[in-house]
């Protein structure tokens, strides 16, 4: 190998390779041999990395198989914290080199979801493939489901990914949503004055706010300047009493776990507060989890998944959205219940044995947003029923979430 460069960043030993040989058992073979941890191709952007455990191995990656987990936020790294806590070893695929799961993973590949070479690799050395968020390119899921186990399945999250099919499909199932329908283009809402006030969303993509736009009056669209050459859908707002959201785990047909539901307080469409158990009558308790439960069967679900739900001032129940992971909400149950929804995903979608589910304690969990983590970071003052998450993110921003606290009650 020539080119090379060697030095330590963060806590991995990597190496530069300004040329890769064809022969790659060769050229991993002497990283095991030097005690390499960490290779990096800037041609294509990839992180390979590995444990050296013993010099004889002729293969860069260990026989044992791993997760793979598409997605590297604070979600992948709570997910690949429990994951090897519980012995498992997990590979992160995230386009971000600084991303938080990357730093912890056992496996990182720094690249695009949709690199053919990065899939070829989960594909050869993982048993099983999960997902961070929804937004990860069907086109990739699909393309590892033929060879490997992904879970969930790739049509949910391709469904998902479509705020117009998720909704139809919810109704479908008689599970009352907000009124909505389809804006093609501008002139579409002039005729829409009864579905005001409202909120215009697009049809893909968006999180945490973004790609939403509140709308009180039809005179409010020329100062919002939306691009109507995407596609949105608009959706009538209720008079919003609660929001709640369900966790449930499905394991197969009709087996599942479920956590009580979370009531939860938004400040910018971004989640601030959650808390269990929320206030809510028996009646919305018990069909909460009854529409979770029917949604996740419908769906055939395999893994931990999270219904959010609008009460209105009617004690009226609807389904927000569906969310097709672990969800910022769930963070509480890391301490506030025995079985966590990460660990319950780990045992979903490896088929490991299932652990009866028992709430410890009730709890309330904030997030921390922007610059609220310094004084956290600086001087973490807090309570013994206190627990302060930090996701590790390099980079402060308004509106980011930095890491979160839990107080148990």
């Amino acid at each position: 190998m020539t080119s090379t460069e060697i030095k330590l960043i963060d806590t991995h030993t990597h190496l530069y390779l300004d040329q890769f040989d064809d022969d790659r058992e060769e050229v991993m073979i002497r990283c095991f041999e030097s005690g390499i941890e960490t290779i990096l191709l800037p041609n294509i952007n990839f992180i390979y990395t590995f444990s050296y455990k013993d010099k004889r191995e002729k293969h860069w990656m260990q026989e044992k198989k791993i997760i793979a987990m598409l997605g590297g936020g604070q979600l992948g790294l709570m997910f690949t914290e429990k994951a090897q806590m519980m012995g498992e070893k997990v590979l992160i695929l995230d386009p971000d080199p600084d991303c938080p799961a990357g730093k912890i993973a056992d496996k990182f590949i720094n690249a695009d979801y949709l690199n053919i070479e990065a899939l070829k690799i989960i594909i050869d050395n993982c048993d099983v493939c999960t997902t961070e968020f929804e937004n990860i390119p069907y086109e990739a899921l699909n393309e590892m489901n033929k060879l490997k186990s992904v879970l969930p399945k790739p049509s949910v999250n391709r469904l998902i990914q479509h705020r117009l099919a998720e909704k139809d499909f919810i109704n479908k199932l008689n599970i009352r949503t907000t009124r909505y329908t389809s804006i093609e283009k501008k002139s579409d809402l002039e005729t829409l004055e009864d579905f005001l006030p409202g909120i215009l969303k697009t049809t893909t993509m968006g999180y945490d706010g973004k790609g939403q736009f509140p709308i009180k009056r039809i005179e409010e669209l020329e100062a919002l300047k939306i691009d109507f050459s995407k596609g949105y859908m608009l959706e009538k707002l209720v008079k919003l009493k609660k929001e709640i959201s369900v966790i449930i785990t499905r394991f197969g047909n009709n087996d599942y776990q479920i956590y009580d539901p979370i009531e939860n307080i938004h400040q910018d469409q971004i989640l601030k507060h959650s808390k269990i158990p929320a206030e809510i009558s028996k009646i919305i308790l018990s069909q909460s989890k009854d529409w979770a439960t029917q949604i996740a069967e419908e769906l055939k679900y395999i893994g931990t998944l999270c219904v959010e739900f609008f009460i209105d001032r009617n004690e009226n129940l609807y389904v927000n959205e569906i969310a097709p992971r672990v969800h910022n909400s769930g963070h509480l149950t890391i301490n506030a219940y025995n079985i966590s929804q990460f660990e319950n995903h780990v045992r979903a979608v490896c088929s490991l044995e299932q652990i009866p589910l028992n709430k410890i304690s009730n709890a309330e969990m904030i997030n921390l947003i922007g610059d609220q983590i310094i004084p956290y970071r600086n001087n973490p003052e807090i309570n013994d029923n206190q627990f302060f998450f930090d996701y590790f993110k390099k980079e402060i921003k308004e509106k980011r979430k930095m890491g979160h606290l839990t107080t148990l009650k």
